[in-house]
């Protein structure tokens, strides 16, 4: 009866220490996110359905240079809407790396 009040005691533990796991993992993508959003060029001006189909054109492109392309025509549309709008953005977009793209996420 004591060996399986323990076992019992156990396998509740590490169930509350896995959920409180997951739930900090969740925390932290949405931080990241949240992070990511503001490293997007111009995200400021951009709906939140803009944000989704910016990032998903980026992961959608196959190499560096099809990436740096849809970098590139973000950039201008970005410009040319902050100046429609009166805005002033930085004429360089953010430094890029240190997202969890491709790669991300692993020692370095």
């Amino acid at each position: 009866m004591l060996k399986r009040t323990l076992m019992m005691s156990a396998l509740s533990g590490t169930l509350v220490l896995a959920s409180g796991l997951a739930m900090a993992a969740d925390q932290e993508r949405t931080a990241q996110q949240a992070q990511k959003q503001d490293q997007m060029y111009g995200s400021e001006l951009m709906t939140q359905q803009e944000r989704v189909e910016y990032r998903s054109r980026m992961r959608a492109a196959k190499t560096a240079e099809e990436r740096e392309q849809v970098r590139l025509e973000h950039h201008e549309r970005m410009k040319e809407r902050a100046k429609q709008r009166g805005v002033t953005l930085p004429d360089e977009a953010p430094a890029r790396g240190g997202g969890m793209g491709p790669g991300g996420g692993r020692n370095r």
